[in-house]
């Protein structure tokens, strides 16, 4: 039999646009002569939909979109995700569709609920071994614990989170010696060396069940944070026989494998070798397709970006760069001008004049058309950047911002805010009656630096219908190290996931990897805000403590879930080069001002998760806004 999965990006409640996608997979599986296709997890809503999966007539809604299904199966076995909602309470189905009919709904019978996923809030897992019925437009089909046929190959399901249970509780424990082949529809959110642990886990299911197990995973940025990678496996045995490349942009991604059900060894040649993981091209692969997803998505016409010139503006302005590259390389230039949505346009230059409004204050323009490449005309067009310098900014981070922007072809102006600075400075020197000094007033003093910028870089998005990009990491989001409506003002913060000494070695990566040479000025410079005056040498891990350091911390406590007292004897015993009173100083910082920052992440931008955890109370973790403080556990130290 000739069997499919197809990985699809769909949009929660867009039903013409999902539907558009199921029966462009079957139409796809058909030419090439598939004889059984599975769609991935709830295809047809989309799997966001949140809430509204609790409502009765989203459901209901989907059922009748299913409808118009069938009339595509004609000739082949379809298996489609979707809900369904039963006496006030709704299920995690895939109908399995042949010849124009419903043959029935397979339930899920385990559900997510850690991390990312939420899946409890919306639904109630299945009982093993129940059926019942479900009734539409006068027509009945059943539904639960099912095992199909088709063309005398018997088949059963998981669907995503039943596949990752002990070996003797999920359905393929019940399934074995019953089926020749499982079939699993899953929206498995993408982190980084996730697809070496889902091949290992498909891989070991085909071995130990004895079966064919087919999976089909979503596709893309679904719905803002989380990001599928699209990935389809077929094994036998415990080999692999198919794999597809992962985070493709295409909107439909098909694979498919011929298998006999009737064999029992398999050649040599029909095993598939799997590559070795490799993080930043992963990363750089689904922060590409998340931007591109977020873009047409959100129906917007590009990015704008505050370009530093530090490490985390740099990686957001090398990732619309690689959003360019990486989708005009897959889909071909006139495919990626049409799925992104925002051409034709023309490439506009648009006289901009500093917030203290003197034109020439504005310095930078874009260059002309004719010296740039398809690649840097297109980023002209997706991207512009601005550089808003103030009497604290140097001349190394001014080179790095303009020669990035330069040599990828994004559209930089260059501006200063001294006068805002000094104008808000002055309103409330009047009002106090007294002077801000840095003696006294330090952080106020960077803080206004920070939000002077955020009104003007948001009036050049509103004006061009762009994202506004905010750049905040991980590692600044743990410990507050950012200005509210200052830096993370913004419409999405695409590596607020992504910790800060990775963002460092992503960048020298993509440096000497991927050919961005101006690169080498952020690479040599150590991260810092330059808020306070040049000659304080302000570094943010002056301000904090070593980014390693502080990355491991965030892990144990957040990650392994520690006490303080239990994170400083991991540290003391990992040698990590500091005495016990420095460790102790470092792990009272990050827990206090980790408990006094919980504000700012409830904040923060939309963000992507990329790491196999994040801090973002929306995807991965919560914690209270006001809380103790860890005073007692601290004190304790």
């Amino acid at each position: 039999m000739r069997i499919a999965g197809a990985a699809l990006n769909q949009i929660p409640i867009d039903w013409e646009n999902n539907l558009r996608n199921i029966k462009t997979a079957i139409e796809q599986a058909k030419a090439a002569g598939v004889q059984l296709l599975c769609l991935p997890e709830l295809c047809l809503t989309g799997y966001a939909c949140e809430d509204l999966f609790l409502s009765d007539w989203m459901p209901e809604s989907a059922l009748t979109h299913l409808q118009q299904v069938r009339e595509w199966t004609q000739g082949i076995c379809v298996t489609v995700g979707l809900p369904v909602r039963l006496n006030h309470r709704t299920y995690n189905t895939a109908a399995v569709l042949r010849d124009g009919q419903i043959l029935g709904f397979a339930a899920k019978q385990f559900l997510a609920n850690d991390g990312v996923h939420y899946e409890t809030r919306f639904f109630v897992p299945w009982l093993a071994g129940e059926q019942t019925t479900v009734t539409c437009d006068g027509e009945t089909w059943p539904l639960g614990d099912l095992i199909f046929e088709h063309e005398g190959v018997r088949f059963g399901f998981e669907i995503c989170e039943d596949a990752w249970r002990a070996d003797n509780v999920r359905p393929a424990c019940r399934l074995m010696g019953k089926v020749d082949l499982i079939v699993n529809p899953s929206a498995s959110h993408f982190a980084m060396s996730k697809t070496d642990v889902r091949y290992q886990l498909v891989m070991k299911a085909s071995r130990t069940f004895d079966c064919t197990y087919l999976y089909a995973n979503l596709l893309g940025n679904e719905a803002g944070r989380i990001i599928f990678d699209g990935e389809i496996l077929v094994a036998r045995n415990g080999h692999l026989l198919k794999r597809n490349q992962l985070l493709s942009f295409k909107e439909v991604d098909l694979e498919w494998a011929d298998v006999d059900f009737s064999a029992e060894l398999l050649h040599a040649e029909e095993i598939v070798p799997l590559p070795a993981p490799d993080e930043y091209k992963e990363l750089n692969q689904a922060m590409s397709l998340g931007l591109f997803d977020y873009l047409r998505k959100a129906r917007s016409r590009g990015f704008v970006l505050s370009l530093s010139g530090g490490a985390d503006s740099c990686f957001c302005a090398v990732g619309v760069a690689e959003m360019v590259r990486l989708g005009v390389e897959e889909l071909g230039l006139d495919e990626f001008k049409r799925r992104s949505g925002c051409f034709p346009a023309t490439a506009e230059t648009v006289k901009q004049e500093g917030a203290g409004g003197k034109a020439e204050q504005v310095v930078e323009s874009p260059a002309p058309e004719s010296t740039l490449s398809s690649n840097q005309q297109l980023v002209q067009q997706l991207l512009t950047c601005a550089y808003q310098g103030t009497v604290n900014s140097s001349d190394d981070t001014f080179n790095s911002a303009k020669e990035l922007a330069d040599s990828i072809g994004a559209r930089f102006y260059n501006w200063t805010i001294d006068e805002e600075v000094t104008g808000y400075v002055g309103k409330i020197q009047g009002a106090l009656g007294r002077e801000l000094t840095w003696k006294t007033d330090d952080l106020a003093l960077q803080n206004i630096q920070a939000r002077v910028r955020a009104p003007a870089i948001w009036l050049l998005a509103n004006v061009q219908n762009c994202l506004l990009i905010t750049t905040s990491n991980r590692s600044e989001a743990s410990v507050g190290y950012c200005t509210m409506d200052g830096d993370t003002a913004g419409s999405i913060s695409p590596i607020a996931g992504v910790d800060k000494d990775f963002v460092k070695k992503w960048l020298r990566w993509a440096e000497t990897e991927l050919g961005y040479t101006a690169l080498r000025h952020v690479n040599a410079l150590q991260p810092t805000a330059e808020l306070r005056p040049l000659e304080d040498k302000q570094t943010d891990e002056r301000d904090l403590m070593p980014y390693t350091l502080l990355n491991r911390i965030e892990r144990l406590a957040f990650y392994d879930r520690l006490s303080p007292r239990q994170v400083l004897a991991m540290l003391e015993g990992e040698g990590t080069g500091f005495d016990e009173e420095q460790l102790k100083t470092y792990v009272r910082r990050f827990y206090s001002l980790w408990s006094r920052n919980q504000w700012k992440r409830e904040r923060y931008a939309p963000s992507f998760h990329l790491d196999d955890y994040n801090v973002d109370p929306r995807s991965w973790l919560r914690f209270p806004i006001l809380s103790g403080g860890f005073s007692e556990e601290l004190a304790g130290l």
